[in-house]
C-alpha cells in the first residue's frame, strides 16, 4: 500500500470518474457529475497510487440520517489488491451513523451484504425505443385531464414537494441541477393544479436515460415516456425500473422496452419509505 492516498476529487476527477462508469457499461448522463458535485461536493473520493488515479466512490450525504454510495469502482489492473476496500471504508466512514443504500451489480452482491446491506428491489433497466401501439400505450384514458408541462414552468418548492415522495431525504441543490441543466429535458404532468407525474431525459454515450419517471397511473408514466422519448436523437430511451412495482415493469415490457441491465437496490437497514407505486423509474443508479 505504499503511495495510495485518498484525496477529494477534483473536476477534472469527476469527468474521470464518469468515463471509468461509462467503460464499465453504466451508461451514466454526459452531465450527471455537475448535479452530482452539488448535492455533496466533497461527497466523491478517488484514491492515488503515487498520484495516479486507481479507483474511485461516491459516498454522498442526505439530509442529516440518510447517505448513498456510489461509482465504487477499482481500475481492472488494480483489484485484487486492497485497494478498492480501503476506498469503500473511507466511503462508510463518511456516512457512519446514516441509513446507507447502494445499487449493486450482481457480482458485488455478497460482498455488499457481507458489508451489511440487504436487498430491498432489483432496479432492472429497460431499454428501446417505446412504441406507441403497446399495452401499456392504451392506458392513456388514465391520464385523461393531465396536462403534460416544461417542470420549469412550475414553482420550484412544488416540484421538491413531490420529489421528495420517492426519495427518503430532501435534495432540493441535486434535483435544482438534475431538471435544469443543459442539454436534458424535464417534463410534469399537472391535473387541477397538482403535480402527477415528473421525468427527466438525459444525453448518455448510449441510449438516452429517463430518470425519475413518477406517475400516479400507467397513462400518466407511458404520456411522459413518449413526450420524453421526442428528445432522444434516435427515439432509443433506457429506464431504470424497481421491480417492487409490478404496474410498471409491466408498463416499459408493453410498450416494447426489453431488459439490459439490473442491479439491486440494497440498504444497512429497513428500506425507507418511499411511494414505491408512483415510482417507474428511479433518479440514477449512482446517487438514488
Amino acid at each position: 500500500m505504499t503511495g495510495f492516498e485518498i484525496t477529494g476529487a477534483s473536476a477534472a476527477d469527476m469527468e474521470m470518474i464518469r468515463t471509468w462508469a461509462d467503460e464499465e457499461g453504466w451508461n451514466p448522463g454526459d452531465s450527471d457529475r455537475f448535479a452530482f458535485a452539488v448535492a455533496d461536493p466533497a461527497g466523491f473520493l478517488v484514491g492515488r497510487i503515487d498520484g495516479e488515479p486507481v479507483a474511485c466512490i461516491s459516498a454522498v450525504r442526505y439530509g442529516s440520517a440518510f447517505g448513498f454510495i456510489g461509482f465504487y469502482i477499482a481500475r481492472p489492473a488494480f483489484r485484487g489488491q486492497g485497494y478498492g476496500i480501503r476506498l469503500w471504508h473511507a466511503g462508510m466512514e463518511r456516512l457512519d451513523g446514516r441509513l446507507v443504500g447502494l445499487d449493486g451489480v450482481v457480482d458485488q452482491q455478497d460482498n455488499y451484504r457481507k458489508s451489511g446491506f440487504r436487498s430491498a428491489w432489483n432496479n432492472v433497466r429497460y431499454e428501446g425505443v417505446p412504441r406507441m401501439n403497446g399495452a401499456g400505450a392504451g392506458a392513456g384514458a388514465d391520464g385523461a385531464g393531465a396536462e403534460v408541462v416544461d417542470a420549469a414552468s412550475l414553482p420550484f418548492g412544488q416540484l421538491a414537494a413531490y420529489d421528495r415522495r420517492f426519495f427518503p431525504a430532501s435534495r432540493d441543490a441535486f434535483l435544482a441541477a438534475w431538471t435544469g441543466l443543459p442539454g436534458r429535458t424535464a417534463l410534469a404532468a399537472v391535473r387541477d393544479g397538482r403535480i402527477e407525474g415528473l421525468g427527466v431525459i438525459r444525453p448518455c454515450s448510449g441510449a438516452s436515460r429517463i430518470g425519475p419517471l413518477y406517475a400516479s397511473t400507467p397513462g400518466i408514466a407511458a404520456a411522459l415516456l413518449h413526450r420524453l422519448a421526442e428528445h432522444s436523437p434516435d427515439g432509443a430511451v433506457a429506464v431504470d425500473v424497481p421491480d417492487a412495482h409490478p404496474a410498471a415493469t409491466a408498463l416499459l415490457a408493453g410498450l416494447g422496452l426489453a431488459p439490459s441491465f439490473e442491479a439491486a437496490r440494497m440498504y444497512t437497514g429497513p428500506a425507507p419509505e418511499v411511494e414505491l407505486a408512483g415510482m417507474y423509474g428511479v433518479t440514477s443508479l449512482e446517487l438514488g
